[in-house]
């Protein structure tokens, strides 16, 4: 793992900026401060350089959101993506991707992120002043730990990633298994099972027939041509009844 960019003040010990994020919610201009943000909690940010570009909608946004309840088991509050970009922007983001345990906060003058030390020249793509990749715990709007990136050509992501995160805030806590499940509208079986992992509190992703996928999809991965099929963990389960017996 490389080390902290030598590049970037570390931060930890100080307050994060004291901003007020102009926000879109339900048509309506909502104003959200960093001090209504952090005061009193504990929180994970992590800041990357934009909205829908592909390592930050690949991995980074949605492995913060599938961690999520995990985070919150282990003491924190609420875990907030911050971004150089308007809240229109954000909010199409935050539709189009796995986001629904992230808040997605616009910090689109980037007032935080100059706030930070970090905000960077991004000309050369045409982004203008852009936040470099970070990652942060902060209590109580005081800065616990920072990752910041290392300073390599490119867009680097090697350690403001949630695992890395997640192992400094709880090095014992145990990690959920990613569940998927193939599914068809009416069935009673899919519907048995999907209850089954929700009462097991298990977070899944539903892969609904006709619409995300096909029968030819279907048999291709699973083998099967009857749904429910449930896969944890890269393991392929097989229906409710298997499921059923996987818990038992």
């Amino acid at each position: 793992m490389s080390q902290q960019n030598p590049n970037f003040e570390n931060k930890e010990g100080q307050k994060v900026p004291s901003v007020v994020f102009p926000t879109r919610v339900n048509d309506e201009w909502v104003n959200r401060s960093s001090d209504e943000i952090f005061a009193g909690k504990t929180v994970v940010v992590f800041s990357l350089p934009g909205a829908f570009t592909p390592t930050c909608s690949s991995t980074h946004l949605p492995r913060y959101n599938e961690l999520a309840s995990t985070f919150k088991s282990n003491g924190v509050d609420e875990i907030i993506c911050v971004s150089v970009n308007d809240t229109f922007v954000m909010n199409a983001w935050a539709a189009d991707q796995e986001s629904e345990n992230v808040s997605l906060i616009p910090d689109g003058n980037g007032e935080f992120t100059e706030g930070m030390g970090l905000l960077v020249d991004k000309a050369d793509l045409g982004f203008g002043k852009r936040s470099w990749r970070y990652s942060m715990l902060v209590k109580d709007g005081v800065v616990d730990k920072m990752f910041i990136e290392p300073d390599l050509p490119g867009d680097p992501f090697e350690v403001s990633d949630a695992d890395t995160m997640l192992d400094y805030v709880a090095p014992n806590a145990t990690k959920p298994e990613a569940i998927s499940i193939i599914t068809k509208p009416g069935c009673p079986f899919c519907a048995k099972a999907k209850t089954l992992l929700t009462e097991k509190g298990l977070a899944f992703e539903e892969i609904v027939m006709g619409t995300d996928a096909t029968l030819t999809s279907l048999k291709a991965i699973s083998g099967r041509e009857t749904v429910p099929q449930v896969f944890i963990g890269g393991k392929h389960i097989g229906g409710s009844e298997e499921l059923e017996a996987h818990f038992s």
